[in-house]
């Protein structure tokens, strides 16, 4: 069942100065050990002084409680401000999210979005200085895991500078200096994104460092580096990085059974964070047993928006009716409860083919974009498109993304506030949720900063739309 919690736990940058590595080990059979928020911690220096030890204090960044509710929270949330995913039930945090329309002081958006974010980049930043600072670890163990860090830090930073703009960069654990830190200029942000990454790339081996795909290998790395060039509409950097992926056909490739493509042996997938359990963060939110309502359901919007002839409307779209009303829900996730077969997926392969699609239409190569976005549309059952124009050819990517990635880590959210708009306004967003959203205004593309952290640091300001 779902819970709420967004009051469990409360990290403010200004107060990190407590938090140290988790000591996270991998059983015999290679997955990691679940555990809740940290009671017991090691130093760093003692973290990275071996080999064994470093290796638990680097999957310490893929299972603690700061992932768990950011895979929710920045999937649910995000999700509720475009026309994805809503939070079922009425609560005014969540609702501010689905009407667009955030106070400055929502505890979701300080706690479980910022909040979260910045207490997994500190403990990302306390491993990268335990790796530089130890002599322990022999050169290709430490390029490793730095790769892996390094990752890390790239995907927590693409969501907050998606999600706010401009951001205070915090890259050290010195405390006293980051929580005066000011916001860095969102293109300045996007360098060090970039920067990661590349670096990451020429670090990570090809093999995964573990069983289950559950940790960052090179071509984790450069998919998400593929993501980053096409956000910053580098389309020949994002097709290269994107074939690099997709040409690897011996370990990945595109399920033909859509009912498996989450599965944990699922071969579309690039990286996933693993549990003891098999059950999914996502399969426990967006479903529920019969006639009971799962925490999240989709906009009716996005249950309408299938072809007909889609089969992913039937594999990957619940229905189920609640006091004679229709809800639809997310059912990619098979296993709600108990024991399954189901890890939470943060990378896989058919969102390379349309990175790939999209970065090959923008530079007009139509053949090939057409090629990808085939691919993507015939696992699904639907006839192969032909004959567009480089325009109609992006409408059918984006609409492609739509159906595809639904009720994943907010990809609507972030695909609408980066798209051009059609009717020469500000964004995509401003085009589709100016007209199914009462009071829309495109300075909502972007969350408030939390009121808390402006008191506490007075360097930071305030996004424009929410006042001084």
């Amino acid at each position: 069942m779902h819970q709420d919690l967004s009051n469990k736990y409360r990290f403010p940058v200004k107060m990190l100065t407590a938090a140290l590595l988790a000591a996270v080990a991998l059983t015999g059979c290679g997955k990691f050990v679940d555990l809740d928020a940290p009671t017991t911690s090691i130093g760093v220096t003692e973290a990275f002084s071996t080999e064994s030890a470093a290796t638990s204090a680097i999957t310490g960044l893929y299972n603690n409680s700061y992932v768990n509710y950011i895979m929710l929270y920045y999937t649910g949330l995000a999700g509720s401000s475009a026309d994805d995913i809503k939070y079922s039930s009425s609560s005014t945090s969540y609702d501010e999210f689905a009407a667009n329309a955030i106070s400055v002081d929502n505890s979701l958006n300080g706690n479980n979005i910022w909040g979260y974010g910045y207490s997994e980049i500190y403990q990302i930043n306390q491993a990268l200085e335990g790796i530089d600072g130890s002599s322990g670890l022999s050169a290709d163990f430490k390029n490793q895991i730095k790769g892996e860090a390094l990752t890390w830090r790239a995907y927590m930073y693409f969501y907050l500078v998606n999600f706010y703009g401009d951001i205070p960069l915090v890259l050290s654990t010195d405390v006293a200096v980051s929580a005066k830190l000011p916001r860095t200029a969102a293109d300045k942000v996007w360098q060090q994104i970039e920067s990661d990454l590349t670096t990451a790339v020429g670090l990570l081996q090809p093999d995964y460092p573990s069983a289950d795909r559950a940790r960052i290998n090179k071509y984790a790395a450069e998919a998400l580096l593929s993501r980053v060039y096409l956000f910053e509409k580098k389309y020949s950097e994002a097709e290269q990085l994107a074939t690099d992926v997709l040409s690897q056909t011996n370990t990945y490739s595109l399920n033909s059974d859509l009912n498996t493509v989450f599965s944990k042996d699922s071969k579309e997938i690039i990286w996933q964070i693993v549990n003891t359990t098999g059950i999914s963060t996502f399969g426990a939110n967006f479903l529920a047993a019969d006639g009971v309502l799962p925490a999240y359901v989709l906009y009716h919007d996005m249950a309408a928006a299938f072809e007909a002839g889609d089969s992913r409307k039937e594999a990957w779209v619940g229905e189920t009716q609640i006091g004679g009303t229709a809800y639809y829900y997310v059912h990619k996730y098979k296993d709600r409860a108990g024991t399954g077969d189901e890890y939470n997926v943060m990378l896989r392969l058919a969102e390379v083919y349309l990175i790939r699609a999209e970065a090959r239409a923008e530079q007009n190569n139509l053949t090939g974009s057409l090629r990808d976005l085939n691919q993507v549309r015939e696992r699904a059952d639907l006839a192969p498109l032909s004959g567009l124009s480089q325009q109609d050819l992006v409408l059918a990517i984006q609409q492609e993304d739509k159906v595809e990635l639904f009720g994943e880590w907010g990809h609507r959210w972030l695909d609408l506030k980066r798209w051009p708009s059609l009717e020469g306004k500000a964004s995509r967003a401003d085009d589709i949720l100016g007209s199914s959203k009462p009071g829309w205004q495109s300075t909502d593309v972007l969350y408030p900063i939390p009121a808390a952290q402006i008191l506490s640091n007075t360097s930071l300001t305030q996004n424009p739309g929410y006042g001084s």
